[in-house]
């Protein structure tokens, strides 16, 4: 009897839990339930295996169907924690791009002004030998690797012991420098440590979820489906607070809207409300935190040669509540737009001891000119009231590619980084010398170039060989059209690793095909720090070769064959056994691979077979060693830093001659530079092509209707786009919103390369522009 009620309700709960899920993503567009997924398959006996999803951060669990030796069905892992069986339009209809006609299959060499078929051997012999041609003739730094948060762990970790282990150079960066680079500088000036301290089961012990500039339902469409469900089902509560009205606004119970660079005034008004009205938790406070201010005068990142050194100066509480005088709601609200009303609401919802809070944000808060103070100010608001490291509370930064913290931040793809600590740091590059087996004078104590300085010396000559993979920067860099006549100089030599032709490999000397994603192994590591493997599940087309091989190949044409002693059937394996001994320990522990392959994907820090959920917290984090509840570790003293950061202006407003905001981001159907997502039929039809968003009023002000060309107009170029009002998002009034998917409307020819001066991350967010009919 016991059994049979105990059963019953079981299936009460999880049916009541399936129908909220269901009522909570049908309420927007995007999200494929199981039995949607179930429809349509090919006939016939299909074996499914896992992985994670290709695209964004936050690492769904798939199930790829294999017939014949190809990939012809998707579906969701019901076993995934992290979406249980949901996927998103991109992820489900993610292999039918990998058959497309214009696939790179073989090898491309540039001669004389034409691409002509190589065999790779011969291709990768070019570019070995290019490489230690201009290393001889112009210096170790004059070649340079720029790698991607899409790569595999494996990938990033052979790119990093090439050129800081064995050639001796840390020119090396990859393309999360554009969209996470002030989230690790954030965590890292706050805690000593990097990535989020919670996880994704945050969502099912929440009140209230505020997101700071972020369209979830459209960028992390799984994680916001689960956010509803929490709404529908116990009543917790979505805050969206943005600069623009968004899908994710409109199913959210509350809309805040602010005048771009302005949040960082309004998250210091909550801070001002909370210490106001008594809501610190003093005792948390007292134990866990210190107060700091670090210089604020260092300029935006522009060529102006600002140095600067950000060292921080303790100050006490008093001085902090002193310095948040300025900051009083109703003073911010005359020029971030948001109501001293609204602002007091926020600070209510955080201050209240009762209600659980967790804060998510990703491109918006970070691709900005203080990035790392943006985040440290959120950080202040989880500190000052202990809302931090607790299942429902705390701060989230969210990622916008599959391995961007797997790889661009775990294993060290950033010039500062290595796969523990950074180049700063000489113990951390005795370590890496020690497992690399290299002498450690070889590796540079000091960092060189940044993607965005790592273009411009290209531009200015100093880099003369230049290594991409998997990722286009001709389309995602920031003011792009600077960096086009620079690649196609002869001073250059261009090699492209890539799966489908894009702008970057038009200008290529050398084109190398890669291998997709399940015609590899791989692992990758997520938001909420789950490192995911899964195995290779189909052959790719002609020679295509995963990114790690001919990494390997090249370095050991470059004489470099010691040091990767791999095996092309087992390298995966091997350099995942390397890497781990990196992060041995209960800070940073990783699964061993049999564990892997066994389960669907497994947090880190994994200790004593177990993963650790809530970092820094004594009751789930057995790295915790102070004897208190709470134990930053990160830190040396043990203890996370609340910022006195100010608020400053943005480096270009909108005037006269340019009268306008201009926004960059996504749109749910395609990912990032769209190389991949525009070869899918079904997205590239729901969403053909860019377009420029405006405010109803403001297109009613210049004469412009829906469909029409309209020029965009910056200090640094222009771009011709049709015209959008009234559809799927509403910019205030004064600003216009352009996705940038589409290599036929290049709007990062227009955007600004300012960035912020301590994570080096550019602010695609913000610029100025005038509009006209074209």
């Amino acid at each position: 009897m016991y059994t049979s009620l105990t059963n019953r309700r079981k299936f009460i709960k999880k049916m009541a839990m399936l129908s909220a899920m269901t009522a909570a993503a049908t309420m927007f567009p995007g999200i494929l339930f199981a039995d949607e997924q179930e429809k349509g398959l090919p006939s016939g006996d299909i074996d499914w295996t896992k992985a994670p999803c290709r695209f964004c951060g936050v690492g769904c669990g798939v199930l790829i169907g294999t017939q014949n030796g190809k990939a012809v069905a998707v579906k969701g892992d019901p076993k995934s924690s992290v979406n249980k069986g949901l996927l998103c339009v991109k992820g489900y209809h993610q292999i039918m791009c990998i058959q497309s006609k214009d696939r790179l299959t073989h090898a491309l060499v540039k001669k004389n002004g034409q691409y002509v078929k190589t065999p790779i051997n011969e291709a990768l012999d070019i570019v070995a030998n290019k490489m230690k041609d201009t290393i001889q003739k112009h210096g170790k730094d004059s070649v340079a690797m720029y790698t991607s948060g899409q790569s595999t762990i494996p990938e990033g970790y052979v790119a990093s012991k090439l050129m800081k282990g064995a050639i001796g150079t840390n020119n090396l960066d990859c393309n999360a420098r554009l969209c996470m680079a002030s989230a690790v500088a954030g965590f890292l000036t706050t805690f000593g440590a990097d990535e989020p301290m919670g996880c994704y089961d945050d969502i099912d012990h929440a009140d209230y979820f505020i997101t700071w500039g972020n369209n979830m339902a459209e960028m992390h469409p799984v994680l916001f489906s689960r956010m509803l469900e929490q709404k529908n089902r116990r009543g917790a509560k979505i805050i969206d607070f943005a600069t623009r009205t968004t899908r994710s606004s409109t199913a959210s119970d509350r809309s805040i809207l602010f005048e771009p660079q302005t949040d960082l005034a309004v998250a210091n008004a909550i801070c001002y409300e909370i210490i106001k009205n008594g809501w610190v938790n003093k005792s948390f406070v007292e134990k866990h935190c210190n107060f700091s201010k670090g210089l604020t005068n260092m300029g935006y990142g522009l060529e102006d040669k600002y140095k600067f050194k950000d060292k921080p100066q303790k100050i006490d509480f008093e001085a902090y509540k002193k310095f948040l005088n300025d900051y009083t709601p109703e003073k911010v609200a005359k020029y971030s737009k948001v109501s001293a009303k609204d602002i007091k609401y926020l600070a209510a919802i955080y201050g209240d001891p009762n209600k659980k809070v967790v804060s998510y944000w990703c491109m918006g808060m970070n691709q900005h000119t203080r990035g790392t103070w943006m985040n440290n100010l959120v950080y202040n608001i989880h500190l000052l009231t202990g809302k931090i490291s607790q299942p429902g509370n705390g701060p989230f930064s969210l990622t916008g590619q599959p391995s961007a913290c797997g790889t661009a931040r775990e294993v060290g793809t950033f010039t500062h980084k290595l796969p523990k600590g950074v180049v700063m740091n000489e113990k951390h590059r005795r370590l890496a010398a020690k497992i690399w087996k290299v002498p450690y004078e070889r590796i540079p104590a000091k960092p060189t170039y940044h993607a965005t300085e790592m273009f411009r010396a290209i531009d200015r000559g100093d880099i003369k060989f230049i290594w991409t993979q998997v990722t286009n920067p001709l389309v995602s860099m920031p003011k792009t059209s600077r960096y086009r006549p620079g690649m196609e100089q002869d001073s250059c030599f261009v090699v492209v690793s890539d799966v489908f032709p894009t702008p970057t490999s038009d200008v290529a000397d050398v084109i190398l095909p890669a291998s997709w994603h399940i015609e590899k192994s791989g692992l990758y590591g997520n938001s909420e720090r789950r490192t995911q493997h899964w195995d290779k599940m189909v052959d790719g087309p002609g020679e295509t070769t995963p990114d790690a091989w001919m990494t390997i190949e090249v370095a050991k044409r470059m004489g470099y064959g010691d040091l990767f002693p791999y095996s092309e059937e087992n390298h995966v394996e091997e350099i995942y056994n390397e890497y781990r001994q990196f992060h041995e320990g209960a800070k940073h522990g990783m699964a061993p691979l049999e564990v892997l392959k066994k389960e669907s994907g497994v947090i880190w820090p994994y200790v004593n077979g177990k993963s650790t959920q809530w970092r820094f917290n004594a009751k789930y984090d057995p790295a915790c060693s102070n004897g208190e509840d709470f134990h930053f570790y990160g830190k040396p003293d043990g203890k996370a830093v609340i910022w006195q950061r100010p608020y400053e202006p943005a480096p270009e407003e909108p005037d006269n001659e340019y009268p306008f905001w201009l926004n960059t981001g996504r749109v749910v159907e395609h990912w990032h530079t769209g190389s991949m997502t525009r070869r899918i039929p079904v997205l590239h039809k729901a969403m053909p092509s860019a377009y420029v968003e405006f405010h109803p009023e403001d297109a009613k002000a210049l004469g412009i209707r829906d469909g029409e060309n309209i020029k965009v107009t910056s200090r640094r170029g222009s771009c011709i786009l049709p015209a959008s009002i009234n559809k799927r998002g509403l910019p205030t009034k004064g600003q216009v919103f352009v996705p940038f998917f589409d290599e036929n409307m290049l709007i990062n020819d227009v955007t600004l390369d300012a960035f912020c001066p301590i994570s080096k991350e550019p602010d695609y967010k913000k610029c100025a522009v005038k509009v006209e009919k074209a």
